[in-house]
């Protein structure tokens, strides 16, 4: 039988890197070849992200990058583009076979139609991808998706047209996928959603629910908690400040707060205010020292004015997140926001920059705070140089460190020397 070699190319969330990396261990097991470049293989498989307008943009030009330069080969485009923007894909590529990410567990299927010169489609099969065999990018990170979808309807958003309604997932399914991972290596573990913070409210259970039962496994691990919306933290906060209180739970809060203005958040259709994001956020620190504030700030929402664009910066002053995810607004296709009246580019770069600039300052400043202190890093991802390593503290910072000693995989204390403004720069005492 011939080999057959597939190559998956991966954007966006962490979602969509655990999707890669089931479709790459099922076309594994199903004796197909992974394929290091595009050049090598005979099907390519897109897995795409739509999230923003320039990542939209991006997709579309890649396609055609890879039909122009490797018209020979089979293509297969996965990810939320099928299923958000199906009709004008079809425009572009009307002979590329499509996998949505519900749809993900039928890869080999599709593989093997597409190879036949058949044009396939999956978009609805919506089962999960938990205890499913992984080739995946890092041997030392189980990303767990523990949800699809969400409860929200973000006037700006497009991925509840990709991914639908919330489906939560069984803890009993995610605790077995989480075990079976550890006795693979795995030492860190990723729980992942569009939100996680409203895990299970469509089954019955909630986030508390799950970490507490992943809290009873005995191995060692550490875990990241996935972003989490403010309107679902808010009423299981005292619970969540007690579950972060664990050994096992990076001190890192993904919370993202997209506005500083009521007005804004209102007309987003977000369902909190900036006062309520300001609560938890004080309330973690507070509770969970030197916890690690991650947000999201989109600018220039359509009605956004100079006063909005003022309580956007007075909140960012106030609460000095660690890091701040910026994006500049885009017109998402169907979306509410679509028909409002937008802010012109020119101001949304002004706003842009400016708002970047203070970020980038809080950043350096949060991390300076380290310098001189000690602590323990859990290492997984070697450097761009050399005996050059990068690990988490109890905080998930990125600590960079070097050594000619093979640390992968390894739990290291370090001492802070230097900073910048994405990571902390440590030694090995």
């Amino acid at each position: 039988m011939l080999m057959r070699h597939i190559y998956i190319e991966t954007y966006g969330c962490s979602a969509n890197q655990s999707h890669s990396e089931v479709m790459m261990g099922l076309l594994k097991d199903s004796g197909y070849k992974i394929a290091k470049n595009p050049k090598d293989s005979d099907v390519i498989i897109l897995n795409t992200c739509i999230v923003k307008e320039p990542t939209e943009k991006r997709m579309f030009y890649r396609i055609r990058y890879i039909r122009e330069r490797y018209p020979d080969k089979k293509l297969i485009v996965a990810g939320c583009m099928p299923a958000g923007e199906y009709e004008l894909l079809r425009k572009i590529e009307p002979y590329a076979s499509v996998i949505g990410p519900k749809s993900s567990l039928k890869v080999v299927e599709c593989v093997k139609k597409t190879l036949s010169g058949h044009r396939a489609v999956y978009l609805d099969e919506n089962k999960d991808l938990l205890c499913q065999p992984k080739l995946r990018f890092n041997s030392f990170i189980n990303i767990v998706e523990i949800s699809h979808g969400c409860l929200g309807n973000c006037a700006y958003c497009i991925v509840k047209k990709a991914k639908g309604h919330l489906k939560s997932y069984p803890i009993e399914d995610i605790v077995k996928d989480i075990k079976l991972s550890l006795k693979n290596g795995c030492k860190e573990i990723w729980l992942t959603s569009q939100d996680c913070g409203c895990y299970g409210l469509d089954i019955g259970v909630t986030l508390i629910d799950l970490l507490k039962e992943i809290e009873k496994i005995p191995e060692f691990f550490k875990v990241r908690i996935g972003m989490s919306n403010p309107n679902y933290i808010l009423p299981v906060l005292d619970d969540l400040l007690e579950c972060y209180k664990s050994d096992r739970i990076y001190k890192f809060l993904h919370i993202p707060v997209q506005s500083g203005s009521d007005n804004i958040l209102k007309a987003m259709n977000r369902h909190y205010f900036s006062e309520d994001f300001k609560q938890i956020v004080a309330k973690f620190r507070k509770n969970i020292p030197n916890v690690t504030i991650w947000t999201d700030i989109i600018v220039g929402f359509p009605g956004e004015t100079d006063k909005d664009f003022k309580e956007i910066i007075k909140l960012i002053k106030e609460t000095k997140p660690d890091f701040v995810n910026v994006s500049k607004f885009g017109v998402r296709p169907g979306t509410e926001a679509e028909k409002m009246e937008k802010v012109d580019s020119e101001t949304i770069k002004k706003r842009s920059r400016k708002l970047s600039d203070l970020i980038d300052k809080i950043s350096l400043e949060k991390n300076k705070e380290w310098i001189g202190k000690k602590c323990k890093i859990l290492v997984t991802v070697r450097g761009k140089k050399k005996n050059q390593y990068i690990g988490r503290n109890e905080s998930y910072k990125s600590v960079l460190i070097e050594t000619e000693k093979n640390i992968l995989g390894k739990i290291v204390t370090v001492k802070v020397t230097g900073a910048r403004k994405s990571h902390i720069i440590g030694e090995i005492i």
